[in-house]
């Protein structure tokens, strides 16, 4: 059983403050083959596809394809500002292992 993933609400307030929805952006999380651990995440703004997973709060929102979505079962997307960098990240309970910048992994 496919659980959809989350939004933190600090990565929808991000989203709000760089402007996505004013420009008609949407924040598209998305899992490919490659990395250094298999797969690695995609995360870009775009525009959404008729069949994306939606989740959107506050006029903000985030998009997952159905290829990622059993990738991405009960995942947390969030927004970490750290002294190296801020970003979106994605906590991924179906990862095995990941790489040491946490934007690949297996599964």
């Amino acid at each position: 059983m496919i659980v959809p993933p989350k939004v933190t609400s600090r990565a929808f307030e991000r989203l709000a403050e760089i402007g996505a929805a004013a420009d008609g952006k949407v924040l598209r999380v998305a899992v490919e083959g490659g990395g250094c651990s298999g797969f690695q995440y995609e995360i870009t703004l775009g525009e959404p596809a008729d069949d994306d997973l939606v989740l959107s709060d506050n006029g903000e929102t985030v998009v997952v394809d159905q290829i990622s979505l059993p990738f991405l079962t009960d995942a947390t997307i969030d927004f970490s500002e750290e002294l190296i960098g801020a970003r979106f990240v994605i906590d991924n309970p179906n990862a095995t292992s990941s790489c040491g910048c946490g934007t690949s992994f297996s599964i």
